[in-house]
């Protein structure tokens, strides 16, 4: 069975199951109010930085280029949603912090002195919605044992508002478990995915909930000669609806995997007239459904992208 196979509904049945948190514990009503506020984001989000003037061949490295801040974003709008997460102010005390080389990479920590010191974390990762892979660069190798009940990961999709320049905003991210995405990861692997030899996993010793930088928290697979042990996409179908939806998502009245389609066609050396032309017939396919002045303003920035393309 190769990466792309589809997984059938008896093998998702014979998978983990989600954790099934004690309702009647603080963490979970505050896990509730954490993920609603993480949906709110596309409605609250906002970011300063305006980007211009880049060759559309050098698009591709915008993922690298802003992810940081975008997710540093993520983190200050999650601070100013308190009232989402935290009506009761039960958390008073409590902010969310990034930290890049811990995980989970963003902690809701204590700054007083009564309580635990973090009460959630979220493994927190964009992806810029342009990207050629068309899904997101989510590499997740942590053990179930490093995570919570009520940890989660989250995985929020970006763009640039005018396509290839403009402001970043986000639209409705990908919320999960973060201990069901790691289990779900391993019994891939183990029992979906087929490997050159043995499917076998490592796992780190003593593995705890918000390790220090020093612990070793991830596991190591013994045989990945692809490299793609911890690809969260290719973990089917844990992401697909997402990544489908993500791509349904319209920019400028055309959708994201059009978009990506005209970028990828550049990147693999078609002429940029030819781009361009093969994404205005698309266009002209879709006019009924997009409006006249919403039409122009794609035109507007096709012509654009010829001026940047080599």
């Amino acid at each position: 069975m190769s990466d792309d196979a589809v997984t059938t509904n008896a093998q998702v049945d014979s998978g983990p199951v989600r954790p099934m948190p004690d309702p009647n514990d603080p963490h979970t009503k505050l896990q509730k109010g954490v993920s609603a506020a993480l949906q709110a984001l596309p409605g609250e989000f906002e970011s300063k930085n305006t980007i211009s003037g880049v060759n559309a061949t050098d698009l591709f490295s915008l993922n690298s280029f802003l992810g940081s801040s975008i997710e540093l974003e993520v983190v200050r709008t999650l601070n100013s949603l308190r009232q989402i997460w935290d009506p009761d102010s039960e958390w008073s005390t409590y902010r969310f912090e990034r930290s890049s080389q811990a995980f989970p990479d963003v902690w809701l920590v204590n700054h007083g002195t009564v309580g635990e010191a973090i009460a959630i974390g979220i493994e927190l990762k964009g992806w810029w919605m342009l990207a050629k892979e068309k899904v997101p660069s989510l590499r997740y190798q942590v053990s179930p044992n490093a995570c919570t009940n009520w940890d989660l990961v989250c995985c929020v999709p970006w763009h640039l508002d005018s396509a290839v320049s403009g402001a970043p905003v986000v639209v409705e991210p990908w919320v999960e478990s973060a201990k069901y995405a790691a289990q779900w990861r391993d019994y891939w692997w183990q029992n979906i995915k087929e490997t050159d030899g043995s499917a076998d996993l490592e796992y780190p010793d003593d593995a705890t909930p918000y390790p220090s930088k020093a612990d070793r928290v991830t596991v190591h697979p013994v045989n990945d000669g692809g490299g793609n042990f911890g690809r969260l996409p290719r973990c089917r179908p844990l992401m697909d609806s997402f990544i489908e939806s993500t791509m349904q998502v319209p920019i400028l009245g055309i959708e994201t995997g059009a978009w990506v389609n005209f970028l990828r066609l550049h990147s693999e050396s078609a002429g940029a007239e030819a781009v361009i032309e093969k994404l205005q017939r698309q266009l002209k396919q879709l006019d009924k459904k997009v409006a006249p002045d919403q039409a122009e303003r794609i035109l507007h920035q096709l012509r654009t992208m010829a001026e940047l393309l080599p």
